[in-house]
This record gives C-alpha cells, sequence and structure tokens, in this order.
C-alpha cells in the first residue's frame, strides 16, 4: 500500500506532539516495517527541516533526523506541473494542494493527515493518522 504523510503527522512525532504523536508514530512503524510505503513531498522536507532544527539546534543531530526521515519515506518531486495543477485548484491552503498534487501524481492510495476537510478531493482518499491504522488493520 502506497501511503503519502503530510508534514503534520511527521512533525507530530519529530517534535513529540502529544496527544498526536503516538497515533502518528504508528504510520511511521509500518513504513518501517515495510507494510506501507510512504511517501513525502519534496516540499515537506524543508518545513520539516525548520520546524525540527528550532527544536534542536545541534545541526548535526537535526541532519541525522532528516537522514532518517528520508531512509523511511521516499520524497516525491514537486515539480512545475505539480505547481500549475495546485494552482488551478483554488485551495484557500496552498500548501496543502500542493501536498494533494504530489501525492496524487505519484499514485498514492491515500494520504494521512491531520487536517483531512482541508483535502477537498475525493480522487485520493484522506484520513487521519487513528483512521489509517483502523484501516489498515482491518484489511
Amino acid at each position: 500500500m502506497k501511503v503519502f504523510v503530510d508534514t503534520n503527522v511527521v512533525l507530530d512525532v519529530l517534535l513529540e506532539r502529544h496527544p498526536f504523536s503516538e497515533d502518528s508514530f504508528m504510520v511511521f512503524q509500518l513504513a518501517n516495517l515495510k507494510r506501507i510505503k510512504g511517501y513525502l513531498s519534496a516540499a515537506s522536507i524543508t518545513d520539516i527541516f525548520y520546524f525540527v532544527r528550532k527544536k534542536w539546534r545541534d545541526f548535526e543531530e537535526v541532519y541525522q533526523k532528516m537522514n532518517k526521515l528520508t531512509q523511511l519515506f521516499s520524497v516525491v518531486s514537486v515539480s512545475e506541473t505539480t505547481i500549475a495543477n495546485a494552482l488551478a485548484l483554488r485551495w484557500k491552503d496552498f500548501e496543502d494542494a500542493i501536498q494533494y498534487m504530489a501525492a496524487a501524481e505519484c499514485g498514492v492510495d491515500c494520504i494521512v493527515t491531520r487536517n483531512a476537510a482541508d483535502y477537498k478531493m475525493p480522487v485520493v482518499p484522506c484520513m487521519s493518522p487513528v483512521d489509517f491504522i483502523a484501516y489498515f488493520n482491518a484489511r
């Protein structure tokens, strides 16, 4: 199963944002165990790096965490086409539009995010980490 993981889910884990981190960590575990193939967008990487760097001032630690993250999840590109398609959506949250189009372009089965309500297109299903874990376990 191919799963696109939104920035907020990654930040929940890396920044230990309770109570969300536990459920989000289960998504990481599924990827680590190769039960799912996880994807992040290239656009997420810069945001994640920024917020992780704010928490851990030690650059070496930040780079180590980012290296582990990119070993766990594949990074999909954000191309000119991705941006054009995201602009065409006319969503209020442009970052979500980019995430959605990057996920759609790489052919994932679903997007795991804590703000599924912001993803208004039914083509790629979106679910919270809690809902995704329940769905995955029921399969």
